[in-house]
């Protein structure tokens, strides 16, 4: 498994965050605010495989692109990026030694705090 950082993803992050376009929610919320299965479906039938990538700070290389199996540590429900998630995923990624996307998420939340 080779996941390294999602550019793109980041960039589109960051640029929500700025936006406004962001909900400061609580540590354990994403477990009831992430998106389901029909959700992300729903999605991709909707914005297509390019769309879905920008929403997750990982990506395998090793995997199909047209997979979901391709994409990790989603940041957002596809409309904002969560606080939540942003904190699931930092914890996640440093658990795995994925320290480039465990980096940008603490560089993520802190640029979400800031809003505060």
């Amino acid at each position: 498994m080779a996941i390294r950082l999602n550019e793109p993803g980041l960039r589109q992050a960051r640029k929500l965050v700025r936006d406004g376009d962001v909900v400061r929610d609580e540590r354990d919320d994403w477990s009831e605010h992430a998106p389901s299965a029909d959700d992300e479906n729903a999605f991709l039938e909707k914005e297509g495989w390019t769309e879905f990538r920008h929403w997750h700070l990982g990506i395998d290389d090793d995997e199909n692109d047209e997979t979901k199996g391709a994409y990790s540590f989603p940041y957002g429900d596809f409309s904002k990026v969560h606080r939540c998630a942003v904190i699931s995923l930092e914890s996640r990624a440093g658990q795995y030694d994925h320290d480039e996307i465990r980096d940008a998420a603490r560089k993520l939340l802190e640029l979400i705090d800031e809003g505060d």
